[in-house]
């Protein structure tokens, strides 16, 4: 059994917060297979690069021996997680949450051990509760104290409205932890204050309180903001392998060891490695590809992944696109530039309703890969080489 320093060091690896260290010291110490939490609420049919932040760190806790607790909140998701939004987030359907559950099941095992996940359901102790069951938690939390949330209390002094709905999400995200005796809870750094609901409930209902570990939130391709679908920024892990490659190859060169920390599961040691070679005078691009690989292969497997390095390589390193091809230089903006504002600006099509059209036709491709996304965002400092229709191409870097 390797030493818990070496076991602490793992679970940190990556992270933003761990609270408390002393405590989750003293329960690895103990020797037994901790039970370990991170629930997502169904919200969205496909998970993204930025959801598996914390599957990769629940894979870590398997690949130490515990035991992952893969909660779907088809029962919070209904009420909608108000965390982060300045608007009271719309419900989903029952409908909805069944078929978005479905699909989180099938994508989570691509990096979760099947044989050692437990998958849970809060509709499962919550649907019995019962309106009686509702108010007795409520009881447990005051307003004063929802208010202590960052998001809530903007909104409350800026006069836009709060539901009574959503003052119950954290509520019942903490309630989870009760229903499921978690010794650890995962969540980004967003969810902070849920997950210390979470410790007071299960004080009061006599447990022993679980430790948090929050992980920080992936940036999305355009450097700046979260990766989400709603931004057009994401990657998302059902993606056909070549599209999934070529957006990995459009990162700018920093962000790229941002990717290799939170994403990659080579060791820090060899992550550091690579880091120095790139000091060294190595092209941060042959980095990529090793990262670009390593991710495609996760979620398609080894042969989708050689497969779409093939194609990469042919069609940038064996000279399938011509050599003068020309430079153009772009500000970063606020918001980010579309790649239709890009392709206009750049001067590959005359009109943003020209860059619409030809992607919609299969007629655009970044670094070789075709595009369908209208609303997608390149890298800050990333180089791309764009290509529209056969014969028109421009290398754009967003400064």
């Amino acid at each position: 059994m390797r030493a818990v320093e070496e076991e602490l060091k793992l679970i940190k690896r990556g992270s933003e917060e761990l609270l408390i260290e002393t405590e989750l010291l003293e329960k690895l110490k103990a020797g037994r297979p901790l039970r370990i939490k991170a629930g997502f609420d169904p919200t969205a049919p496909d998970l993204h690069l930025g959801h598996t932040v914390l599957i990769n760190k629940l894979r870590h806790f398997q690949d130490l021996g515990h035991h992952v607790m893969f909660l779907i909140g088809d029962f919070t998701g209904m009420i909608g997680d108000p965390t982060g939004k300045n608007v009271t987030r719309p419900p989903l359907s029952r409908d909805q949450i069944v078929d978005n559950a479905r699909t989180y099941q099938e994508q989570v095992f691509r990096i979760l051990d099947p044989e050692k996940t437990e998958i849970c359901f809060n509709s499962v102790w919550f649907e019995p509760f019962g309106a009686s069951g509702m108010i007795r938690l409520a009881a447990l939390h005051t307003v004063a104290r929802m208010l202590e949330r960052d998001d809530f209390a903007k909104r409350y002094r800026s006069g836009q409205p709060i539901a009574v709905h959503e003052l119950l999400y954290p509520l019942c995200q903490g309630y989870d932890s009760v229903a499921m005796k978690a010794d650890v809870e995962l969540g980004g750094t967003d969810q902070k204050f849920n997950l210390l609901v979470g410790r007071e409930l299960q004080k009061h209902f006599g447990q022993a309180p679980q430790c948090i570990l929050t992980m920080p939130l992936l940036e999305g391709l355009d450097g700046v903001n979260k990766m989400s679908k709603s931004l057009g920024n994401y990657v998302g892990i059902s993606e056909p392998p070549g599209d999934m490659f070529g957006k990995l190859m459009s990162v700018s060169d920093e962000l790229m060891w941002r990717y290799f920390e939170l994403l990659s599961f080579r060791s820090t040691l060899e992550i550091e490695g690579l880091r120095q070679q790139c000091v060294s005078g190595r092209n941060p691009r042959d980095i990529k590809v090793l990262l670009a690989q390593e991710i495609v292969e996760r979620f398609h497997g080894a042969i989708a992944a050689t497969r779409a390095l093939a194609d990469f390589d042919a069609r940038f390193r064996q000279g399938a696109m011509p050599d003068d091809i020309p430079e153009v230089s772009l500000p970063a903006a606020t918001p980010p530039l579309t790649i239709a504002q890009v392709l206009k600006l750049s001067g590959l099509t005359a009109s943003t309703s020209e860059a619409l059209r030809m992607i919609d036709q299969g007629g655009v491709r970044i670094d070789g890969s075709r595009i369908d996304d209208r609303h997608l965002v390149l890298a800050v400092n990333g180089c791309f080489v764009l290509q529209v229709g056969k014969r028109k191409y421009a290398r754009v870097r967003i400064n």
